[in-house]
């Protein structure tokens, strides 16, 4: 399984769509989040832990958005191929995603808080890419990160339209509980699930969270200080199953590729 779409994405990997199993489950999840008062829930973001359900629409939500190709601007439902999310920068034009879903050359948009087929804060337009080396020359699934600035609109950053949460670096996996929350192709709503994520190499980490299938590339680890602490992505570009994910520890590299895309006007 790749975290990408089914739908043909720019970085052209493709993931059948789920089947009747994991729709039933899903469903049985959403059940259990909204009936569950006996699971802790994570340090820094709400619980309880390890159940995924639909993301409430919130002010931290709308940061959170989908990619589209810009051929689909007049015909979003149905046709996002992953999740990207906005991280503050001094330009305010910066969002976040994996690397594999901004390879290829295809003009892209970006559609924050988007649900049911509407984008409430606008479609934005992305102008540049910044991919690490790593994963530009040799698809190093420990460079599976990458930001793209985004053009203005009336003067007006995206930044300005929906906020963005700092992007940090350094922090010790599994410090804090993090909220995961993307699109998956199946569905025209985003997801979300809160657990503490566990170290699975020294340069991966992971967390179980059900149901994050394929679009779900890009989405944000967001702990409870409102920063970006994972993407999802790296290790098989997220994971060979629905139930666990992975991202790239953020450390020197990633911290650089902030830098070059932040200063980018």
């Amino acid at each position: 399984m790749k975290r990408t779409s089914g739908i043909k994405s720019p970085a052209h990997h493709a993931r059948p769509h789920a089947g009747t199993r994991q729709y039933a489950l899903f469903g049985a999840l959403v059940l259990l989040a909204a009936t569950s008062a006996s699971v802790a829930a994570a340090d820094d973001g709400p619980g309880p832990l390890g159940v995924t359900a639909v993301a409430a629409v919130t002010a931290q939500s709308a940061r959170v958005g989908a990619l589209f190709r810009a051929d689909k601007a007049d015909d979003l439902a149905g046709h996002h191929f992953c999740t990207a999310s906005v991280v503050h920068s001094p330009n305010r034009n910066l969002i976040v995603t994996a690397a594999h879903c901004l390879s290829g050359d295809s003009h892209l948009l970006f559609a924050p808080g988007y649900r049911d087929g509407t984008a409430p804060y606008g479609v934005w337009e992305v102008k540049r890419r910044f991919l690490p080396d790593g994963w530009s020359k040799d698809q190093d699934e420990d460079s599976d990160l990458a930001f793209a600035v985004v053009a203005d609109q009336d003067g007006k950053g995206v930044e300005d339209a929906v906020g963005g949460n700092r992007f940090v670096t350094g922090m010790a996996t599994g410090a804090t509980g993090v909220t995961v929350t993307g699109y998956p192709d199946s569905r025209e709503v985003p997801i979300s699930c809160t657990n503490k994520p566990r170290s699975h190499s020294s340069t991966q980490q992971r967390i179980d969270c059900p149901g994050f299938t394929g679009g779900t590339s890009g989405s944000p680890w967001i702990n409870g200080d409102r920063e970006v602490v994972g993407v999802l992505g790296g290790h098989e570009e997220g994971g060979s199953t629905a139930d666990t994910s992975y991202s790239v520890v953020l450390r020197t590299e990633a911290a650089q590729l902030y830098r070059d895309a932040a200063g980018d006007p």
